[in-house]
Order: C-alpha cells, then sequence, then structure tokens
C-alpha cells in the first residue's frame, strides 16, 4: 500500500513540475510581449544583426499567417483549438509522468500553446516579433511561444525515433 501512495505522490509531483514548466513558458513569452509592445513600433524593424530583427507585429491567424485574411471567426476557432489540445495534453502529462522527454515536450507545448490562446483572448491576434531574414526573404515573425511549440516538436519527434530503436 505504501508503494501505491509514493507512486501516486511522484506522478502528482511529475505533473505539477511539467505544469511549472509550462507556466515559466507563458511568462517569459507574455513578459517579453509586454515589453515589446511598450518599447517597439508597430511594423518598424529594429536591427540586431545582419540577419535579424526585432518587429513589431499582430497575427490574426495561425501559423504562418493561416487564415489571418478570415472575418473574425478564426480568432474563436483557434481559442478552442488551444484550450482543447491543453485540456489533452494535461490528460496525456497525468497519464505519462514517466516518459520524461515526451512529457517535457508536451509541456514546452501546452506553455507555448496557451500563451498564445492569451493574446487570442485578449488582444484578437498573437504578437509576434522575432523577424529572422536572408538578404528580403523573411522567415515568418514569430514569438517565444511559437519557439516553444516548435521545440516541443522536435522533441517528441526525437521521443518517439528513440522508441523506434528501442523496439526494434
Amino acid at each position: 500500500m505504501a508503494k501505491t501512495s509514493f507512486y501516486k505522490s511522484s506522478r502528482s509531483e511529475m505533473l505539477m513540475l511539467y505544469l511549472g514548466m509550462s507556466l515559466i513558458v507563458i511568462l517569459l513569452d507574455q513578459l517579453s510581449k509586454i515589453m515589446v509592445t511598450r518599447l517597439f513600433v508597430y511594423g518598424d524593424p529594429y536591427p540586431v544583426t545582419s540577419f535579424f530583427n526585432l518587429l513589431l507585429v499582430y497575427n490574426l491567424g495561425g501559423a504562418f499567417n493561416f487564415l489571418s485574411t478570415a472575418s473574425g471567426w478564426q480568432r474563436w476557432v483557434f481559442i478552442s483549438l488551444g484550450i482543447s489540445s491543453a485540456l489533452l495534453i494535461i490528460y496525456l502529462l497525468k497519464g505519462h509522468s514517466g516518459q520524461k522527454l515526451f512529457c517535457t515536450a508536451l509541456a514546452l507545448i501546452l506553455g507555448g500553446g496557451l500563451s498564445n490562446v492569451i493574446d487570442r483572448f485578449m488582444h484578437g491576434y498573437v504578437i509576434d516579433f522575432l523577424d529572422f531574414y536572408v538578404g528580403n526573404w523573411h522567415w515568418p515573425t514569430f514569438n517565444i511561444a511559437d519557439s516553444s511549440i516548435t521545440n516541443g516538436a522536435l522533441l517528441l519527434a526525437l521521443d518517439e525515433l528513440r522508441r523506434v530503436r528501442v523496439t526494434h
């Protein structure tokens, strides 16, 4: 019986650790967005290097401005998708707390996704400001939440590759 309660305690502690990681992502992203919106003028690039600007822009759509020209309904669709995804991720974190790489990936995705949901809910758009480019070609402007989601997705792929290698 003691072993079971220790296991449950450990699982809940791990869940809190992963939720804490997500909270850190949210805080870093939201604080960076507050700073950028107070220091920069919309659409006016601030050169940092020969390939990187800080550039305040608003994304009304999804990744790569998907649906950004829609009439406004996309805001609520993306908020709903973000909240639904967050609930699924929390469920997965509870059930797989012993899989560290998998849960770290999910925690990064959760934090980034919820931070962008906060933006959509509060402003109607996501605040982006990291602008990388080569010559006149610019990668779509993004933010810390987007980076967290991308890194989480890469860690999920790595986790799956490790699992495939172990089982074969």
